[in-house]
């Protein structure tokens, strides 16, 4: 099962138009004002979720004449809509989820958002962020990397305190049982110069970032 999640944040119709277009998935989930893109490209979602605060309400009245599963969350509430989201498509059975938006102005929400992947990699699911200059994922375990020649940097930034026997292989900087603590900024803006790269780590969770400027 393969669900996309559109949140808000920073992101246009026309990436959400073109990712659609070009990739293949079960579900859509649309999170508040998510659901106003979905809307100018007449996609209808499979499910609808959030607090509503920033989504058109005249466009959420429309889809609450549909035949849609829609949740409304209480504003006041412990989570995140994102999370709320991603607990939804885990509950779903979905074995990958894609995020798009989710990075914007607001740097709490931007944060947390990458934060909250660790639930789905703790349970061995296939998730990312992507906008329209990068893709986020995390990693806590060894990975093989097909070159993608989107994006010209990866980043790898230490989510937990520590991440222990870190060897990079095919990149343009190399290291070999290295440890990356957090604060560390040593994994910034690195190359993959190989058509294969590989991370592989001992212990820890690693934010990988690609970008593509």
């Amino acid at each position: 099962m393969n669900a996309i999640i559109i949140t808000g944040g920073k992101t246009t119709k026309n990436f959400v138009k073109e990712y659609l277009n070009t990739n293949k998935y079960d579900i859509i989930i649309a999170v508040d004002r998510g659901l106003e893109i979905l809307d100018t490209l007449t996609i209808k979602p499979d499910y609808i979720l959030g607090d509503f605060d920033s989504v058109n309400q005249d466009v959420l009245r429309k889809y609450k004449k549909e035949n849609i599963n829609i949740t409304e969350l209480n504003p006041e509430k412990d989570l995140t809509d994102t999370h709320s989201a991603i607990n939804l498509a885990i509950s779903l059975k979905s074995d990958k989820i894609t995020i798009l938006g989710a990075i914007g102005t607001r740097i709490d929400h931007t944060i947390a958002n990458i934060h909250i992947l660790k639930i789905a990699i703790q349970k061995n699911i296939d998730i990312k962020i992507i906008d329209e200059n990068n893709e986020i994922t995390l990693i806590d375990k060894n990975v093989k990397i097909c070159k993608d020649e989107k994006y010209k940097y990866i980043s790898l930034i230490p989510l937990t305190t520590k991440v222990e026997n870190l060897t990079l292989k095919g990149f343009k900087y190399l290291l070999t049982n290295s440890t990356l603590n957090i604060g560390d900024s040593l994994g910034i803006s690195n190359e993959q110069i190989e058509p294969e790269a590989e991370i592989l780590l001992e212990k820890g969770i690693l934010i990988m970032i690609k970008s593509k400027d």
